[in-house]
């Protein structure tokens, strides 16, 4: 296996943690946010500082970043609302309507036509959930928030594609979260104000949690993810991204038992979702040139 895959299969294990801790943190989705973008960005720029990495950009760089940065916190957000208002193991099958989002829109990044073969088979995992759309009504509002959180993703992909080749990973990685980190504290009033809640401050189990989301799911993850995508196509990242689901239901599975709680819809759907995994990265490994 290539180095970059490599890279992003670990980056895409750590994402898989997310889930987990995201039900862990007590806070709600959009705080638990803003405190992982703060814990990180601090931790970033106190590396950058140290090893003298950190890049100024020039003014319209530094506003395309902030910008992609605010396209990721808004993910985050929607993905965490996901988990509130279904479960981890919902909110981490939406993720797999990633590839069917990334084959329609890429074209229209890269002027390439769209390629049948990769929106059938993403259409696979699309079927999945919608199975579990339909039979597990319970889970509606959370799946919905889950898919506005994976086309967002897939945007934040495509742009992100575009701005990686000439600045070090490290400094992209601080200036996109700096956007994030601003967008969310200009809407947090509105927002608090529309979803209000009594607790503002993280508990010190929150900490913790936090710490541990900021260092190793965010910042190791996002810098393996950076890193890889100089050497391979933004749809190669996504397919790849489609396991988060796989590594986060496990991990969901053994920490809160949460296969006790889903039905028959829920395992058919997400044995469609599982075969169009397998036979999307069986397409790479045999058609996918990865330098």
């Amino acid at each position: 296996m290539k180095l970059p895959l490599l890279q992003l299969h670990v980056a895409v294990f750590l994402w898989g943690f997310t889930g987990v801790l995201g039900r862990v943190i007590t806070l709600n989705e959009g705080l638990l946010v803003w405190y992982r973008i703060l814990i990180t960005i601090i931790t970033l720029l106190g590396l950058l500082l140290y090893t003298k990495k950190l890049q100024f950009l020039p003014f319209k760089k530094t506003i395309q970043l902030f910008g992609i940065g605010a396209i990721i916190a808004i993910h985050w957000a929607c993905f965490y609302g996901s988990i509130k208002y279904a479960n981890v193991s919902i909110a981490l099958t939406c993720l797999s309507s990633a590839g069917l989002f990334t084959a329609l829109l890429e074209p229209l990044f890269t002027k390439n036509k769209i390629k049948i073969k990769e929106v059938l088979l993403s259409l696979l995992g699309i079927l999945g959930i919608y199975l579990i759309f339909h039979f597990d009504p319970s889970y509606q509002l959370g799946i919905c928030i889950g898919i506005v959180s994976t086309l967002l993703s897939v945007v934040f992909s495509l742009f992100n594609k575009r701005v990686v080749t000439n600045y070090n990973s490290e400094t992209l990685m601080f200036y996109e979260l700096v956007g994030g980190f601003l967008i969310l504290s200009i809407l947090m009033p509105l927002y608090l104000t529309i979803l209000p809640t009594q607790q503002l401050i993280p508990t010190t189990n929150d900490w913790i949690w936090l710490v541990l989301l900021s260092w190793f799911c965010t910042i190791g993850a996002m810098y393996l993810s950076l890193t890889a995508l100089k050497k391979v196509s933004v749809f190669t990242q996504n397919l790849t991204l489609n396991l988060e689901p796989v590594y986060g239901i496990i991990l969901a599975f053994l920490v809160y038992k949460e296969n006790r709680y889903l039905g028959s819809s829920f395992y058919i759907g997400f044995g469609l979702i599982f075969s169009s995994v397998v036979i999307q990265m069986l397409r790479i490994l045999k058609y996918k040139k990865i330098s």
